[in-house]
């Protein structure tokens, strides 16, 4: 699987998992244009890739800024020669925790906005591009409450059910021009950012949800971020070409029914 000749502007490259997403990508073959608020996150994600030789530039890039995010994919494209690929992993400042009922309407109306509001702004920039093109790759990253209900997520739930279905609507859009839109969705990695300082901070008690996450899949595994770093480099290369409007389960089969064991099942009927 090859990405050579390819170029990915990545939202977030600074975090957790928008690092390792770079850096795959950048092993793959692809020029990765790493964007975030902090130059220094950055560089360290950029010195990583360029460790094994890999190619890297990085630019401080407000994602929810229209001109902002604008002037740098332009100048990407014309240095470049073409946007291939897009994705969008910034931070979404969810609140979570806490019931619906007693939540403020900024804490849940926050992740939704942000997250629709960014998407729209970095998938219709790269899009204007890839339409002239007749190609490229629109990707983003959701959790398991987009497919399933979960208590205690605040507008992070409804936030990633808008963007799975912003992403098939996207999709269909841009089908025609040979664009394709895809979405990852994710049941959270344990050696990301915010599992591994919640362990550090919750001990056992963290310990043990965790545990209840794993439980709750069908492999009783939690996906790692190599994990959903391989499926992006595969939805980048060519080899899924015929992949677009719909979003892509990377949650080790999570269900809010498999929290159990049974040895049997008692109401089959003879």
């Amino acid at each position: 699987m090859t990405l050579h000749n390819k170029n990915a502007v990545i939202y977030g490259a600074g975090g957790s998992i928008g690092g390792a997403v770079s850096t795959a990508l950048a092993a793959a073959g692809a020029k990765v244009f790493l964007t975030g608020h902090r130059l220094a996150s950055l560089q360290k994600v950029a010195e990583k890739i360029k460790g094994f030789g890999g190619q890297t530039e990085i630019a401080e890039v407000n994602a929810l800024d229209p001109t902002a995010v604008h002037d740098h994919i332009l100048s990407v494209a014309r240095t470049a020669g073409s946007i291939d690929l897009s994705f969008n992993l910034i931070n979404t400042q969810d609140t979570q925790d806490i019931p619906l009922t007693e939540m403020s309407l900024d804490d849940f109306t926050r992740p939704i906005n942000i997250a629709m509001e960014t998407h729209f702004l970095t998938t219709t920039a790269a899009a204007r591009l890839m339409m002239k093109q007749g190609s490229g790759v629109i990707l983003s990253l959701t959790a398991t409450p987009g497919g399933t209900a979960y208590p205690l997520v605040g507008g992070f739930g409804p936030a990633c059910c808008a963007l799975e279905g912003f992403s098939r609507d996207l999709a269909a859009e841009l089908g025609p021009y040979g664009v394709r839109v895809v979405n990852i969705r994710s049941a959270g990695s344990p050696d990301s950012r915010p599992f591994r300082e919640a362990l550090a901070s919750g001990g056992a008690e963290v310990a043990d949800f965790i545990k209840k996450l794993e439980n709750d899949t069908m492999l009783k595994k939690l996906p790692m971020m190599n994990d959903i770093a391989n499926v992006a480099v595969f939805l980048a290369s060519d080899l899924s070409g015929k992949i677009t409007g719909v979003t892509i389960d990377v949650t080790a089969g999570t269900t809010n029914a498999l929290n159990y064991k049974a040895e049997r099942i008692p109401f089959i009927f003879k």
